[in-house]
């Protein structure tokens, strides 16, 4: 069995890299880091993934987040269907944007207005946009590290310096385009302070994950969030907070209703299409009544606000609403893995540093604290795709990179937990 299903896979990788560049429609998904095949997959129900021979896996990814309800939830399928049946797009508005629109206004105190987009990547793209036009100034502070889709001006790295002004990461991307984009540290005052000071008066944005995601889970210290605050509002910068992946994910009004923070801006994706393609862009209404028809900043979309997209947003949103629980018995249910693999890799003095957050969390192999991309960087590569392939083999699916989030939903189980545990006493060891 496993012999065909090798066969089988590797026959429409073969396919794929014919007709579709690396043969993946997105890099996350290939196997690039860790060696190897990516899995194929053909359904998903609850917490498993199943491939084209009928194997199981346990799912620790949910789609890069959106799955916080585990795989084809009653609920959410049943509003699909209800969508479907009325047509798939009609190109003009519809009562359920509206109310999609509502119910994230409500949740998110920050927000007063928002737009509806189709990807993280066009939220995030159309937020800086509006930064610069509101502001009528052109530069802005990312963060190594911390991504926000693949829009041109943020496709930089920060070089071999913190404070050195972005330079393209990726053929295509000019220096002239990129020119206005500069890179603090994660995690380090100073460089922002620093940059602020050589650019005063030109800086229209900082945007930042407020828990970071993309160089694995990076959680911000304290008064990290609270200094760029504080310097954006002495500045007069938009601070644009990205919970493309954490908003919704970690609590109702994502992390800045945790930390007590309220951005200008915040760019929302994932959960709130609850898996179909979606993004949006949010904030306090004198910047958003900028965006066309009613102001002068253009960004359009033909299908955004689809009502497929919108159907299954709402019927995830109110389900959390309605079962604010959830997120308790998340956190629980991650703390609980985390915790014993903690255990397991110290039993079998394996160093590792586990950062979690919520139903998010990272496992580092790495002895030392991970608080940003340098520290992140210090991980034993090598180990992790060990890691990653003795997993795959026991059916659980986790990210192929080090540099990601795993994400517990609610279809993880008791009995799915202890096996999860029960694997890693299992393989563990053989990683010595």
């Amino acid at each position: 069995m496993k012999k065909l299903f090798l066969s089988l896979n590797n026959k429409l990788f073969k396919r794929a890299i014919g007709y579709i560049p690396g043969g993946v429609n997105s890099p996350v998904r290939a196997f690039k880091a860790v060696g190897g095949t990516p899995v194929f997959i053909k359904s998903a129900k609850g917490a498993f993934l199943y491939d084209h021979e009928g194997k199981s896996y346990i799912d620790l990814i949910n789609s890069w987040g959106p799955m916080i309800l585990g795989h084809a939830h009653p609920s959410v399928v049943k509003a699909i269907k209800s969508a479907v049946d009325k047509s798939f797009s009609f190109g003009t508005p519809t009562e359920g944007e509206v109310q999609l629109a509502e119910l994230i206004c409500e949740m998110v105190p920050s927000i007063e207005k928002v737009r509806l987009v189709n990807s993280g990547t066009e939220a995030c793209m159309s937020a800086i946009r509006l930064a610069r036009a509101f502001t009528g100034k052109n530069k802005i502070i990312k963060f190594e590290g911390c991504y926000h889709g693949h829009a041109d001006s943020f496709l930089v790295s920060a070089g071999s310096g913190a404070l050195t002004q972005g330079v393209p990461d990726s053929p295509g991307v000019t220096s002239s385009v990129v020119s206005d984009t500069l890179v603090a540290r994660y995690n380090n005052l100073k460089s922002v302070n620093q940059l602020v000071e050589k650019e005063r008066g030109q800086l229209a944005a900082i945007i930042v994950e407020p828990v970071a995601g993309n160089m694995g889970v990076v959680l911000p210290e304290k008064g990290f969030l609270e200094g760029l605050r504080k310097i954006c509002d002495c500045e007069k910068i938009i601070l644009i907070f990205d919970e493309v992946m954490t908003g919704f994910r970690l609590a109702e009004g994502g992390v800045q209703s945790l930390v007590g923070i309220k951005p200008d801006l915040t760019t929302l994706g994932k959960i709130i299409g609850g898996g179909m393609p979606v993004g949006a862009y949010g904030g306090k209404a004198e910047l958003m009544n900028l965006i066309s028809p009613a102001g002068p900043v253009y960004q359009a979309g033909t299908l955004s606000g689809n009502p497929i997209t919108v159907a299954a947003g709402l019927a995830t949103l109110n389900y959390l609403k309605k079962h604010p629980e959830i997120y308790g018995k998340l956190n629980e249910t991650t703390k609980k893995i985390t915790l014993a693999l903690e255990r397991i890799f110290s039993m079998n003095g394996i160093s590792v540093t586990i950062n979690s957050i919520g139903s998010m969390f990272t496992v580092f192999f790495n002895k030392n604290a991970v608080t940003d991309l340098y520290s992140a960087k210090q991980s034993d590569t090598k180990l992790f795709s060990n890691y990653f392939h003795l997993l795959l083999s026991k059916g659980i699916h986790i990210a192929p990179s080090c540099f990601e989030s795993l994400f517990v939903s609610m279809a993880i189980t008791e009995n799915i937990s202890k096996k999860i545990i029960g694997i890693h006493e299992e393989i563990v060891p053989e990683l010595r």
